[in-house]
């Protein structure tokens, strides 16, 4: 669900410590790889990845990317089970990455993504996660939100959801605790894109 990544919006690097302690000898579950940028920065790492993305060609494009050290499954992470030995054993991961993947789905849907990745994670795992921002006008985030009520656009024809500060807490407000939390303008696509980058562990 996730676009190419530019090589200049190399955000992982900082957290590649964390993610190899937090991981141990699980594989890093990826939500939204698209054509692989960040499980090629993880297997890079010495990291074992296991992705999913919505998009077969993504999917395509990231088994040539990143040929071993990963696998990638293409369908729709909101699906039970996630493609893990465990499916989605309490537990099961130590590492989950979702980088600008959880952001498109109704707040109901969200909510009960969250939960699975939660659920998913051992005690003391980790949710890498980046978000779009209200701030990201360049990428959709203008005008009156649809409903009135809440910042869920239609881009392009495509759902949208833009989180401020609060929307980001309010999402994350039980069975976290917040490491991280910073809003960053990152140059990943041709226009500079503002998102809020979180990382989080479950307690």
């Amino acid at each position: 669900m996730t676009a190419a990544a530019a090589p200049n919006d190399p955000w992982l690097q900082r957290w590649l410590p964390l993610v190899a302690e937090r991981a141990g000898p699980d594989p890093v579950l990826e939500l939204g790889c698209g054509t692989g940028p960040d499980s090629a920065v993880l297997v890079g790492a010495g990291l074992r990845v296991v992705g999913i993305e919505l998009s077969a060609e993504s999917v395509a494009a990231a088994r040539i990317r990143v040929p071993q050290g990963a696998e990638f499954h293409c369908g729709d992470f909101r699906e039970a089970p996630f493609p893990l030995p465990a499916g989605d054993a309490e537990g099961s991961v130590g590492v989950v990455v979702a980088s600008l993947s959880l952001h498109y789905f109704a707040w109901d849907e969200t909510l009960a993504l969250e939960r699975r990745i939660h659920r998913v994670l051992r005690p003391g795992g980790v949710l890498l996660c980046r978000l779009n921002s209200v701030n990201d006008f360049r990428h959709g985030a203008s005008g009156p939100p649809p409903d009135g009520k809440d910042s869920f656009y239609l881009v392009d024809g495509v759902p949208k959801r833009f989180f401020d500060r609060t929307a980001v807490e309010r999402l994350f407000a039980h069975g976290w605790r917040m490491l991280h939390l910073e809003e960053l303008t990152v140059h990943r696509y041709q226009e500079p894109k503002v998102l809020w980058e979180a990382v989080l562990e479950r307690t």
